[in-house]
C-alpha cells in the first residue's frame, strides 16, 4: 500500500540526499527523478486535511474505500482511527490510511498499531522537510558540482512554482513555512500541557503513552528546526520578500518561552538582516530605513516578551544597516538628512541593546546550540564569568541538529563580519569604556551604581571563537587577506589586552586557527607582533610569544615560593597571594596561554619544533616546575595537556626526553619543598609518592595526565607497525626503583580506576575518566606485539639483534602490557571494567557517536577483546617469564584464582545481554566491537556450558542463552540484528561505504563464527537466528518469529538469495562476500544434525532451491571480477581474487544445498519435488502460478571450471632477506580453509631482518636501502600472491567436488529411462572430459577432481543401454566414450602427473575397457582400443608398468587392473602386443618372480596393511592369469621361471599334518584364495601350452609331486576323511580341489604314481 512518495520513499530520497551531500552518491539521474515525483508532496509540506464530519460517516460503515482498495473494519479498528484522528487532528479517512499502513510492523517492533501510525505520521513529516531543506542547501553549494547546483536551483524553482510562475511565490511558500512553525509551537505547548497533567495526577511510570508523548515532542522540535533552517536557505537564496520580514517581526514579540524553539527563529532573523538591513542584500535602502524605524521604535513601543533576543536582534541588524553609511550614496533618500546624528543614535542604540543583554543572549544561544559534551574546565569557567547574570537556555528539547550549529555558525559568522566592517568606531568606544570601567574599579572609585565590569568586547570575541570553531574554511577569512577588515581587528584586539581580554583573545585565536595553514599564520602573527619584553610585564605591548614566555616564566618563579602545603588547592577560588597573581583573572589568562600554545602546537609541526628549539626557554622544564609549583590544579592540568600537545607525531628523542623529564619531576627533581619522607623511604621514592597523591587531587589534573601517559606510550612516528621498541628510556627510574613505567601504570589502574571511579565522581567525569583510562589500557595492550615471542622460538632471525629494544626478554618484562594485564586480572579492576561495559540501554541508544559515554563504551569493549586475544601470551609466556626475573621485587596484584577472562565472564553474565543490546543500536564502530566480543565469549567452551535449572531460570541448557532469556531479551536482539540486515538498493549502490554494510558483514561474522565452533549444540547464534533453545536440543517454537518468517533466520536467508552480486559490468567482493557469508550460515545449519531438518524443512517450504537457481549469473574467461580480468597480472593480488573465491564457495554452497535437498526429498517419498528440481537442473523452473522460468543447467554452472588463475608461482629471487624460513608464517584458520601464510608474521620477518641489516650496516647508502625495501615489497607480493592461489585452487576444487556430487546425485535419482540417463551421462563427459587433458600437467588438484567425476559417471553408465546400439546415435555415444578412454590414456602419458591423478586415469581405462566388453560392436571397439594404446607410444606401458610395482598400494592395483583388462583385450582380439610390451619391459619377469616374496612380505607387513596387500596380490595373479590364457603368454610366464617362485615361495609346502600357521578364520580363508589364485595361474599355463609340451608337463608333474601332501591334505578335507573340514571357518576349496584334479589328469600324474 505505500506509494512512492510514502514514508519508505522519503526515507530513501533522504538517505539519497545525505550521500549527495557526502559527495559519495553516484546515481544522480534517478535521485533528480525521484525528486520531481515528490514535488506535490514539497508544495503541500505540512499540509493536512483536519477532521470532518463527511469522513467521521464514511468511516462509521463496515466496508471502507482506500486507494481503491475495499477494506472491512470492525469497531476496535474504527474507535482506534477516530482517536488517532483526534491525536493528529487529522482527517478520519487519512487516519485509517496511516493505521493500514504502518500497522503491517506492529507486531515486529513490538508496539500498538496507533503508537506506529503516530511515529509514522511524524516520521513522515519530518523526512519531507530534511529532503527539501537537503534540495535548497544543494541548490546554494557553491563548493559542489554546479551541474548539481544548477538542477537542484530547477527543482527549487518548480517546488516553489516561481519558474513559470511570480516570484511572490516563493515569498508565499515562506509563509507557508513560517505558518507551519508557529502550528508546531501551538501543538508543543497542547502537548507540554497534557504532560504537565499527567505529572500532576502522579503520572509518572512509562507507559506506551508516555513514549509517544515525548516522541511527539521531540519530532516536532526537529520538525520545527528543519523548518527553520528552510525559510532560512529561502532567505538566502533570494525567495523572499520585504513584507515576509515584516511579517517576521510582527511575530517575533509574541514568542513568550525562551527555549530551543525561540533559537530556530535566530538563524532567518539574522538572514533577513543580511537580505533586507545591509547594501549587499537584496533590498533597497528606503526599506531599510522603515525596518530600522520598526525594529527601533518597537524597542519602546512593541517591546517583546523575551527581551534578551529583542537586544541581540538589535545588534545583529545594526551591523548590517549601518553599512549603508559608510559612504554617502549618491541620488539616495537620504541626501538632506543629518547622518551624524543618525550614526550617533545607532550608536547609542547598540550600546542600549548591550546593555540590555545582547551579547550575553548570543553568547548563551552559540554556548547552547554548541554544547560541551566534553569538559572543559576553561572555557566553560570562562564562558560561565562572562554570562553570569545571563537568562540560561533550558535542556528540555532535543539537542541541535548538526546542519542547523552550522548554519546558525555560518550567520554568525556573517554578523561578527560586518559588525567590524561597518561599526568600527563603536568597536573601539566600548574597548575603550571598558578599560575605563575597569581601571576606575580596581582604583575603588564609584561608578554610579556599578559595581562589576562589564565584558562585552570579551563577548564578542567569544561569539568569533563560536562562530568560526572547527571551520578551518571561514578561518581563512583573517588570515587569507592581510589588508582586510578582520586581520585589522585581530592586530587592533591583540594590544593593550586587559588581563580578562586575554583570556578571550586566546580562546577567539585558537578557534581560527585550526589546520596546519591557519595555525602556522597565527604563529607568525604572534612573533611579528613580539617586541623585547622587560621582566616586569608590560601590559601595553601586543599578545606575542615573548609575552606568553614572559608571563610563563615570571608566575613560574613566584609560584616556586609557594609553599608546598598550599598545592591543595585546585580552583581558583579563594584569595591568591599578591606576589603571584596581579589581578583577579591572572590565573584564567595564564591558563589561556597554556591553552593557546597547546593547540598551535598539537596543530603545526613548524610551532612545536620552533618551541622545543627556543635557546632562552626551555618549555619542558618551565612546565613541569609549573606542576610543581603551588598553582592551582587546573593550570596544572592545562601545563600536562602542552606537553601533550608537544608530543603530536612525536619522534623517539622527544619521546624520551619527556619522559626523562616527567621521571625527574615525579621524583622530586624540580622542586626542593617536600616534606620530610618517613623513615626507611627514601627521597625519591616518597617525592614519588606525595607527587601521586597531588596528581590525584583533582579530577582535570588526574585526566590530562593520563592523557598525557598515552601520548607517551604511544609509538613514534614513523610507526614501522613492528612495535619491537619500548616507548620509554630501558634504564627510566633505575636510580630509585626498579626500572620501567610500572608506578605508572599502579597509579593509572589502583589509586584512580580501581579505588578513586567506584566511590563517588560526576558522572560526565566518570566517563572521561573511564575513556581516558581505557584508552591507555587498549594502547598498552594494542602495542605489544606477541609476534616476537613467536617468531625467536620458531625462526632463525636474530630477533634480539634486530630489535631496536636491547633484547626480547628486556621487552618483555619492561613493556607496560605486562603490567596492564596483570591488572586486568585483579578482581578490583574487573570490576569496574565491567561496570564501565554496562550502561541504559537507551542512553547508549540516544547518545551521540563521539560523546564519552559511547568512546568509553568502545574502549572498554576493546580492551576486553585485547585481553581475550592476549591472555594465552601473557597466562603462559609472559607472566612466567616476568615472575622468574623479578621474583619480590614486584608487587603481586592479580588474582591468581583466575584461569581467564572467562572465569571472570561467568559471574558478570549480564555482560552478554548488555553487548547483544549495544549491538542494535546502530552505530557501526560499537556494533562492530559487540559483536566481535560477543563472538568470542559466545563460543567459549567455559561459557557454553549447560546451565542449571534455578528458581530464577525459566530454561535451562547453555548458559549464554538462560541469561539472555532471562532478561527477556532474545527478542529485541534478534529484531535489531534483523532490521539491520534489511537493504534496499540505495544502499547497495554505495557498496562497502554504505553504512549499513559493515554492520551487516559483522552480524554475518558474529553468526559464522559461532556456529562453525559449535554447530552440533545450541549457541547464542541458534537463539538469535529464531530458533528455540531448550537443553541440547532446538525446536521452532508456534508463533514465533521463525514461524512467522520474520527471524533472523529469514533475514539471512533474503539476503543470500536476493543480494546482489555486483553491476552490470563487473562481479564486487563487496557484494559477494555477503551473499558467500549468508550462505555459509545455511550451509553450516543444513549440514549439522542440530538443525538439518528445521533448516532443510524451512528452505524447502520457502522454494529457496528455485530462488537461488533463477538468479544465478554465468561466468566466462572475459568475466571482470572488481574491476579485472582474470588473465591481468596483478589479479591475484587485488580484491578481484577475493571476489572470485566468493563465489566459488557461494557455488559450491549452491550445490550442497541442492544435493541435501534432492537427499531430503528422496527421503521423503516426494516424487514430484525430485521431478521439479531434477527440471531446474535441466534448466526450467516451474513456479507456482505454472509459469516456466529458464534458468541456468547444471551444466551452465559448471563454468567456473573455465577459469584459470594460474598454476605454481616463482618464489623471488632473494638477496638481503636470504635464508628467512617464511615457512613458519603458515597456518590453518577459520578465515583461510587452506594452510596460508600469514601476511602479517612474513610483514613483521621482513622488518625485523631489515632492523638487523639496518643495525649492521648492511645499507652503505639510501640507493641500497631501497633496493631492500624493493626485494621486500617484492617478498609481500609474492605470499599474497600465492595466498591468494592457494585459496582459489581450493575453492575450485571443492566446488568441483560439489559439483560432481550433485551431477552424480541427480543422474542417480532422476525417473528417466536407461538411454536418457545414458544421454545425460554423455553429455556430461562431453563437458568435462576436454578439461582432463588440460589440467592433467599444469593443475594436478582439479585434474584429480574431474577425473573422479568421469570415473563416476562411467559407472553410472550403462553400457548396454540403447544409446550405445548400433545406430548414428549410438556411433557419437560410442566416440564421446572413446575420446574419455583415449584422453584418459594420453593423460598417462603427459609430464610431471601426479601418482594419484595416474591411479584415477588407470581406473577410468579399466572402467571403459570393462564396459565396451559388453557391447554390440565389442571387436571394433576393442581393435580402437589396442590402436590407442600403440599410438600413445611404449612410454605409456612402461609408466603403466612402473607403477604397478613401485606406486602407491592403491596406484599400484589400479595399474594392474588395467593391465589385466588389456591383457584381457589383446587375448580375444588375439594381439601379441600388450604381452610384448610386458616382456619387453622385463615387467612380466618381475611379476612372476615377485611370488617368492609373498610370504616374506606378509610377515613384514602391519596386521592393518594385510587386507590391501592381498589385494594386490590377488591383482598380479589375475594379471598373470589373463597372460597365460593365450598360448605366446602362457610361454613367457612360464619362461619367467613360474614354477620356480612358486617352489620359492613355500605357499604349497604346508605339512597338512601340522596345520596351517594362520590360527584366523577370515586370514586362513584368505590364505587359501591366495593358493586358489597361483593354482589357476598354473593350471592355465599347462592348458595353454597343451599335453604335447613336455616342459610344462614335466613342471606341473614335478609341482604335485612336490606338494603332494597338500594336494591329499585337499582331497581328504572336501571328501570329509578323517572328520577335518573347513565349513566352520569359511573357507571353500572345491575349485582348488578341482583344479588339482584337472593337473593331475592333465600329467597322468596318477598313472606315474603308482607306477613308481
Amino acid at each position: 500500500m505505500e506509494e512512492p512518495g510514502g514514508l519508505v520513499g522519503l526515507r530513501d530520497l533522504h538517505q539519497d540526499l545525505l550521500a549527495l551531500e557526502a559527495s559519495r552518491f553516484r546515481n544522480v539521474e534517478r535521485l533528480w527523478a525521484d525528486l520531481e515525483a515528490h514535488v506535490n508532496e514539497f508544495r503541500q509540506l505540512l499540509d493536512k486535511p483536519a477532521k470532518n464530519e463527511k469522513s467521521r460517516k464514511l468511516l462509521s460503515l463496515e466496508v471502507v474505500t482506500l486507494d481503491e482498495v475495499e477494506y472491512s473494519i470492525n469497531d476496535q479498528f474504527r474507535e482506534t482511527a477516530a482517536q488517532l484522528a483526534d491525536t493528529l487532528d487529522l482527517d478520519e479517512l487519512e487516519s485509517a490510511r496511516l493505521l493500514i499502513e504502518s500497522g503491517r510492523n506492529a507486531k515486529k517492533l513490538d508496539r500498538s498499531k496507533a503508537a506506529l501510525a503516530i511515529i509514522h505520521f511524524h516520521e513522515h513529516r519530518l523526512f519531507l522537510l530534511e529532503c527539501m531543506r537537503l534540495l535548497l542547501r544543494q541548490s546554494q553549494d557553491v563548493e559542489g558540482t554546479e551541474s548539481v547546483r544548477d538542477i537542484a536551483r530547477q527543482l527549487v524553482g518548480l517546488i516553489l512554482e516561481t519558474k513559470d510562475g511570480p516570484a511572490r511565490n516563493g515569498s508565499l511558500y515562506t509563509q507557508k513555512c513560517l505558518n507551519a512553525m508557529v502550528g508546531i509551537e501551538n501543538w508543543l505547548q497542547s502537548l507540554g500541557e497534557r504532560h504537565q497533567g499527567n505529572m500532576a495526577l502522579g503520572q509518572t511510570t512509562r507507559t506506551e503513552y508516555t513514549d509517544i508523548l515525548e516522541f511527539q515532542q521531540a519530532s516536532l522540535a526537529e520538525q520545527h528546526e528543519s523548518l527553520g533552517a528552510i525559510v532560512t536557505h529561502l532567505i538566502k537564496a533570494g525567495h523572499t520578500g520585504v513584507e515576509d520580514f515584516n511579517k517576521l517581526l510582527d511575530y517575533l514579540p509574541k514568542l513568550d518561552r525562551w527555549n530551543s524553539i525561540a533559537v530556530h527563529y535566530v538563524p532567518m532573523i539574522i538572514a533577513f538582516t543580511a537580505q533586507f538591513g545591509s547594501p549587499d542584500g537584496g533590498g533597497v535602502l528606503r526599506d531599510a530605513r522603515m525596518l530600522n524605524s520598526k525594529i527601533l521604535d518597537n524597542k519602546d513601543k512593541a517591546p517583546w516578551i523575551l527581551r534578551n533576543l529583542q537586544a541581540a536582534m538589535i545588534t545583529w541588524w545594526l551591523s548590517e544597516y549601518s553599512g549603508w553609511y559608510l559612504e554617502q550614496p549618491t541620488g539616495s533618500p537620504v541626501q538632506n538628512v543629518n547622518l551624524e546624528a543618525e550614526a550617533q543614535a545607532r550608536s547609542e542604540a547598540f550600546s542600549q541593546a548591550l546593555r540590555d543583554g545582547a551579547f550575553e543572549c548570543t553568547l548563551t544561544i552559540c554556548s547552547h546550540v554548541i554544547p560541551e559534551e566534553w569538559y572543559d574546565p576553561a572555557r566553560t569557567g570562562l564562558v560561565d564569568l562572562l554570562l553570569r547574570d545571563s537568562v540560561p537556555l533550558p535542556s528540555e528539547l532535543p539537542l541541535y541538529c548538526t546542519y542547523f550549529q552550522q548554519l546558525l555558525m555560518e550567520q554568525l559568522e556573517a554578523f561578527a563580519d560586518t559588525f567590524v566592517a561597518n561599526m568600527p568606531d563603536t568597536l573601539r568606544r566600548f574597548k575603550l569604556e571598558e578599560d575605563d570601567q575597569r581601571k576606575k574599579l580596581r582604583s575603588g572609585f564609584s561608578m554610579d551604581g556599578v559595581t562589576e565590569q562589564t565584558f562585552h568586547l570579551e563577548r564578542f570575541l567569544m561569539i568569533i571563537s563560536f562562530a568560526f570553531g572547527h571551520r578551518a574554511d571561514a578561518a581563512q577569512a583573517f588570515w587569507g587577506d592581510l589588508d582586510s577588515n578582520l586581520y585589522g581587528f585581530l592586530q587592533w584586539a591583540s594590544r593593550r589586552l586587559s588581563t580578562p581580554c586575554v583570556s578571550a583573545f586566546c580562546e577567539m585565536l585558537s578557534s581560527i586557527s585550526e589546520g596546519e595553514e591557519s595555525a602556522g599564520s597565527a604563529h607568525r602573527f604572534l612573533l611579528e607582533e613580539g617586541n623585547a619584553v622587560a621582566a616586569k610585564i608590560r601590559r601595553s605591548a601586543s599578545l606575542s610569544w615573548a609575552q606568553i614566555f614572559a608571563e610563563l616564566s615570571l608566575y613560574t618563579s613566584k609560584s616556586r615560593e609557594q609553599p608546598m602545603a598550599d598545592r591543595s588547592a585546585n580552583d581558583y577560588r579563594g584569595k591568591h597571594n599578591p606576589a603571584d597573581i596581579d589581578e583577579p583573572e591572572s590565573a584564567h589568562m595564564l591558563e589561556s596561554y597554556l591553552r593557546l600554545t597547546t593547540h598551535l602546537c598539537g596543530e603545526s609541526a613548524e610551532v612545536r619544533s620552533w618551541i622545543m628549539t627556543q635557546p632562552n626557554f626551555s618549555i619542558l622544564e618551565v612546565l613541569f616546575q609549573l606542576c610543581n609549583s603551588a598553582v592551582p590544579s587546573r593550570l596544572q592540568a592545562c601545563a600536562f595537556k602542552l606537553i601533550r600537545s608537544l608530543l603530536t607525531e612525536k619522534s623517539v628523542e622527544i619521546g624520551m626526553a619527556v619522559w626523562a623529564s616527567l621521571d625527574h619531576w615525579v621524583s622530586g627533581a624540580f622542586s626542593h619543598s617536600f616534606p620530610r619522607p618517613p623513615k626507611a623511604t627514601t627521597p625519591a621514592a616518597w617525592a614519588e609518592e606525595v607527587t601521586f597523591s597531588a596528581i590525584a587531587g583533582s579530577f582535570e589534573q588526574t585526566c590530562e595526565f593520563i592523557c598525557l601517559l598515552q601520548s607517551l606510550v604511544s609509538p613514534a612516528v614513523p610507526d614501522t607497525g613492528l612495535n619491537d621498541q619500548l616507548p620509554f628510556p630501558e634504564t627510566l627510574g633505575s636510580a630509585y626503583r626498579m626500572a620501567g613505567i610500572e608506578p605508572y601504570i599502579d597509579f593509572v589502574f589502583d589509586r584512580i580506576f580501581a579505588s578513586r571511579l567506584p566511590h563517588g565522581e560526576d558522572q560526565l567525569h566518570h566517563r572521561i575518566m573511564t575513556l581516558n583510562i581505557m584508552s591507555l589500557a587498549a594502547l598498552c595492550l594494542r602495542t605489544f606485539n606477541e609476534d616476537l615471542v613467536i617468531l625467536a622460538n620458531r625462526s632463525t632471525a636474530a630477533v634480539d639483534e634486530a630489535m631496536n629494544t636491547s633484547s626480547l626478554l628486556t621487552y618483555v618484562r619492561l613493556h607496560p602490557f605486562s603490567r596492564v594485564m596483570e591488572w586486568m586480572f585483579n578482581d578490583r579492576v574487573l570490576c569496574q571494567l565491567f561496570a564501565s561495559a554496562e550502561h541504559d540501554i537507551e542512553e547508549v541508544s540516544s547518545a551521540s557517536p563521539d560523546s564519552p559515554l559511547i568512546l568509553g563504551l568502545l574502549r572498554t569493549i576493546e580492551v576486553m577483546n585485547l585481553i581475550f586475544d592476549l591472555q594465552s601470551t601473557y597466562l603462559d609466556v609472559v607472566r612466567p617469564l616476568i615472575k622468574l626475573q623479578s621474583a619480590g621485587r614486584r608487587r603481586p596484584v592479580l588474582n591468581l584464582s583466575l584461569a581467564s577472562f572467562e572465569d571472570t565472564v561467568t559471574l558478570k553474565i549480564d555482560l552478554i545481554v548488555a553487548l547483544g543490546l549495544y549491538s542494535g543500536v546502530g552505530n557501526q564502530e560499537l556494533t562492530v566491537g559487540s559483536l566481535e566480543l560477543l563472538g568470542k565469549l559466545a563460543s567459549s567452551r567455559k561459557l557454553n556450558v549447560q546451565a542449571t535449572p534455578g528458581l530464577n531460570q525459566r530454561f535451562y541448557g547453555n548458559r549464554l542463552i538462560s541469561a539472555v532469556e532471562q532478561h527477556d531479551d532474545v527478542d529485541p536482539i534478534a529484531r535489531s540484528l534483523c532490521n539491520a540486515m534489511e537493504f534496499d538498493l540505495r544502499e547497495i549502490s554505495q557498496g562497502p561505504n554504505a553504512p549499513g554494510w559493515t554492520i551487516k558483514s559483522v552480524i554475518l561474522d558474529f553468526l559464522i563464527h559461532c556456529l562453525s565452533v559449535s554447530p552440533d549444540t545450541p549457541t547464542l547464534a541458534h537463539a538469535l537466528l529464531g530458533f528455540s533453545c531448550k537443553g541440547t536440543a532446538v525446536h521452532v517454537e508456534e508463533g514465533s518469529s521463525f514461524d512467522e518468517r520474520e527471524s533472523l533466520f529469514h533475514a539471512v536467508l533474503h539476503l543470500a538469495i536476493e543480494y546482489p552480486d555486483g553491476d552490470r559490468e563487473s562481479l564486487q567482493a563487496w557484494a559477494l562476500s555477503m551473499k558467500q557469508k549468508g550462505m555459509q550460515i545455511l550451509s553450516i545449519l543444513w549440514a549439522s544434525p542440530l538443525t538439518s531438518l528445521l533448516t532443510m524443512h524451512q528452505l524447502q517450504a520457502d522454494e529457496s532451491l528455485f530462488a537461488l537457481f533463477l538468479r544465478q549469473r554465468t561466468v566466462e574467461p572475459h568475466t571482470v571480477w572488481d574491476g579485472r580480468l582474470i588473465k591481468e597480472s596483478d589479479f591475484l593480488y587485488r580484491e578481484s581474487a577475493e571476489a572470485l573465491e566468493h563465489y566459488l564457495w557461494y557455488r559450491c554452497s549452491l550445490f550442497e544445498y541442492t544435493s541435501s535437498a534432492i537427499r531430503l526429498a528422496v527421503g521423503d517419498g516426494a516424487t514430484s519435488l525430485v521431478a521439479k528440481i531434477f527440471s531446474t537442473l535441466l534448466g526450467s523452473t516451474s513456479m507456482p502460478d505454472g509459469e516456466q522460468l529458464p534458468n541456468p543447467t547444471v551444466f551452465d554452472l559448471f563454468d567456473f571450471i573455465e577459469l584459470d588463475f594460474g598454476g605454481d608461482i616463482s618464489s623471488p629471487q632473494l638477496n638481503y632477506f636470504a635464508g628467512l624460513d617464511f615457512g613458519i608464517s603458515t597456518g590453518l584458520g577459520l578465515q583461510k580453509p587452506v594452510e596460508s601464510f600469514d601476511m602479517k608474521i612474513v610483514h613483521e620477518m621482513v622488518a625485523l631482518r631489515a632492523n638487523e641489516l639496518r643495525k649492521s650496516g648492511r645499507f652503505q647508502d639510501a640507493n641500497e636501502e631501497q633496493r631492500a625495501g624493493e626485494e621486500a615489497q617484492r617478498i609481500l607480493h609474492y605470499f599474497q600472491t600465492e595466498n591468494s592461489r592457494r585459496v582459489l585452487t581450493f575453492a575450485s576444487s571443492q566446488t568441483t567436488k560439489a559439483w560432481a556430487e550433485l551431477l552424480i546425485l541427480s543422474i542417480g535419482t532422476c525417473v528417466l529411462d536407461p538411454a536418457g540417463k545414458a544421454a545425460l551421462i554423455l553429455q556430461a563427459l562431453q563437458l568435462i572430459t576436454p578439461k582432463l587433458e588440460d589440467y592433467a600437467s599444469t593443475n594436478v588438484r582439479q585434474a584429480i577432481d574431474v577425473a573422479k567425476l568421469i570415473l563416476a559417471l562411467l559407472f553410472q553408465l550403462d553400457f548396454e543401454a540403447s544409446a550405445l546400439d548400433r545406430s548414428r546415435a549410438g556411433d557419437v555415444a560410442n566416440d564421446r566414450i572413446f575420446q574419455v578412454f583415449r584422453i584418459a590414456l594420453r593423460s598417462v602419458n603427459r609430464p610431471n602427473v601426479d601418482m594419484q591423478l595416474r591411479e584415477v586415469l588407470y581406473k577410468i581405462c579399466y572402467r571403459y575397457l570393462g564396459g565396451m566388453a559388453v557391447v554390440s560392436d565389442a571387436p571394433i571397439r576393442r581393435r580402437h582400443g589396442i590402436q590407442t594404446v600403440r599410438a600413445t607410444g611404449e612410454r605409456t606401458m612402461d609408466i603403466v608398468c612402473d607403477d604397478a610395482f613401485g606406486a602407491s598400494a592403491a596406484c599400484r592395483i589400479s595399474a594392474l587392473l588395467l593391465l589385466d583388462s588389456l591383457a584381457g583385450m589383446a587375448k580375444v582380439d588375439k594381439s601379441n602386443y600388450i604381452v610384448d610390451c610386458l616382456v619387453r619391459t622385463n615387467f612380466l619377469q618381475v611379476l612372476v618372480e615377485s611370488i617368492e616374496s609373498i610370504p616374506r612380505e606378509l610377515r613384514q607387513t602391519n596386521a592393518k596393511d594385510i587386507p590391501i596387500l592381498l589385494s594386490y596380490y590377488e591383482t598380479k595373479l589375475s594379471l598373470l592369469l589373463s597372460i597365460s590364457q593365450s598360448r605366446s603368454g602362457a610361454v613367457h610366464v612360464m619362461n619367467s621361471g613360474l614354477f620356480q617362485a612358486v617352489r620359492g615361495s613355500g605357499l604349497f609346502s604346508v605339512d597338512p599334518d601340522i596345520g596351517v600357521e594362520i590360527d584366523n578364520p577370515e586370514a586362513l580363508a584368505k590364505y587359501y584364495r591366495l593358493l586358489l589364485s597361483i593354482a589357476r595361474v598354473i593350471t592355465s599355463v599347462v592348458l595353454s601350452r597343451g599335453p604335447q609340451n613336455e616342459q610344462s608337463i614335466e613342471s606341473a608333474k614335478a609341482f604335485l609331486t612336490e606338494n603332494r601332501p597338500l594336494v591329499v591334505s585337499m582331497f581328504k578335507r572336501q571328501a570329509r576323511i578323517g572328520g577335518v573340514s573347513f565349513d566352520d571357518a569359511g573357507v571353500d576349496i572345491e575349485e582348488l580341489v578341482e583344479l588339482f584334479m584337472l593337473l593331475i589328469a592333465m600329467t597322468n600324474f596318477l598313472d606315474v604314481g603308482y607306477a613308481s
